[in-house]
């Protein structure tokens, strides 16, 4: 588990508010274009003058610091290890504290847009804030412009995104300029698109790779309201998915499995194979213990491995309709072996974790892991080594 977001000492500073910057350890850099960058080092200050700050992992004398003529210097810890060139931070000299926007080498950056949400789903990792945090669109928009344009994937979420209305659209729009080749995805309950103006101001965009990620936790429409807590929520869902396909916008459709879906779940599947079967891809998850799930952790754990079969039948449901199909937030070792075609290791890098029990596995290198939430709060007791089938 990777920390995103920590303490910093300042040495120096010079200025309160929070900047974007770029993380080089480059002292080359010409001083014109010096004004983004973070000079990070382990202890040695060559002349790092022009740069916004310094960042530095051990420690340095008054000196150093006088040598150096940087007039903004902050010590990090240790758990800032994983920093490497290129990589975007948010530096808060006011707060003291830094945190990790964007990493090069990682195939799983997602950019929050807010915490305010119109759903309360009872497993919710992000719990909604009814805060004033539209603010966050403009760094997000800066942050855009300072990511490599040869970035392969990016992801953004909430909260619920699509409560920005038309400024949404112009995010989309402003990724689609800057990052013209990156698959881009989002996560959003959907509800929005109800109205198919809206819907098809997302598809004039004419974004070459977005997909939207949807929840449906139930073919029923009172079982999915209560999921969520939100009357109604089902209908608008589905609407707005129906008209994202007529603005020719490409959805992926999300069922979190726990006791509250999982008694549907084979049913939510035939349901998206019979009505909703132009999905581009229908991701079936495992439960994260996190934010509301740990309230209501009682209510929803089931053990992976009590559902197996289930899992089975929902996903043959969905493949043998032709519907690209995912297993997500699993363990290699609780799943069937029917279902290995389409078994992902889709936890994030920053959150995934391994248990003792799993140092032995001939399979590890194969399995996803575990949320460090499941590791810390509960996980299955049937965890078991695996051994590597051998070809003939």
């Amino acid at each position: 588990m990777l920390k995103l977001r920590g303490r910093t000492v300042a040495l120096r500073k010079s200025f309160q508010e929070p900047r974007l910057l770029i993380i080089t350890y480059r002292a080359d850099i010409p001083e014109r274009l010096r004004a983004n960058f973070a000079f990070l080092t382990d202890s040695e200050l060559p002349s790092s003058e022009g740069f916004a700050a310094v960042l530095v992992r051990g420690a340095v004398s008054d000196a150093q610091l006088d040598a150096s003529g940087a007039t903004d210097v902050y010590r990090l810890g240790d758990e800032y290890h994983y920093l490497d060139e290129g990589d975007i931070v948010r530096l808060n000299p006011a707060q003291d504290t830094l945190g990790a926007l964007f990493r090069v080498r990682s195939p799983n950056n997602t950019i929050l847009l807010t915490e305010q949400c119109n759903h309360y789903c009872l497993m919710c990792s992000q719990p909604p804030r009814a805060v004033d945090d539209f603010w966050i669109m403009e760094e997000v928009l800066e942050l855009i412009r300072l990511i490599p344009p040869g970035t392969p994937s990016l992801g953004f979420s909430g909260g619920e995104p699509t409560l920005y209305g038309d400024r949404f659209v112009r995010l989309v729009r402003h990724v689609k300029n800057h990052l013209p080749h990156t698959h881009v995805d989002i996560l959003t309950n959907g509800r929005a698109f109800k109205d198919q103006g809206f819907a098809d101001a997302l598809g004039d965009v004419r974004h070459p790779s977005l997909l939207l990620g949807i929840p449906l936790y139930s073919d029923d429409p009172v079982r999915h309201d209560f999921v969520v807590q939100s009357s109604g929520a089902f209908d608008e869902t589905v609407r707005g998915i129906l008209n994202l396909r007529r603005a020719n916008v490409g959805v992926e459709l999300r069922i979190v499995i726990h006791r509250e879906t999982l008694p549907r779940l084979v049913q939510t599947c035939r349901f998206i194979a019979r009505n909703l079967l132009f999905v581009r891809h229908v991701a079936l998850m495992g439960l994260e213990i996190t934010g509301f799930t740990r309230a209501n952790l009682d209510q929803l754990w089931i053990d992976p491995v009590e559902y197996r079969d289930t899992l089975s039948e929902a996903a043959a449901v969905l493949t043998d309709y032709g519907i690209n199909t995912s297993i997500y937030n699993h363990q290699l070792c609780l799943v069937n072996p029917d279902v290995y075609p389409i078994y992902k290791k889709s936890i994030s890098d920053w959150k995934n974790e391994f248990l003792d029990e799993c140092e032995s596995c001939e399979r590890k290198a194969d399995c996803g892991g575990f949320f460090s939430s499941s590791v810390q709060y509960r996980h299955s007791t049937n965890i078991r080594p695996m051994h590597k089938v051998l070809s003939a």
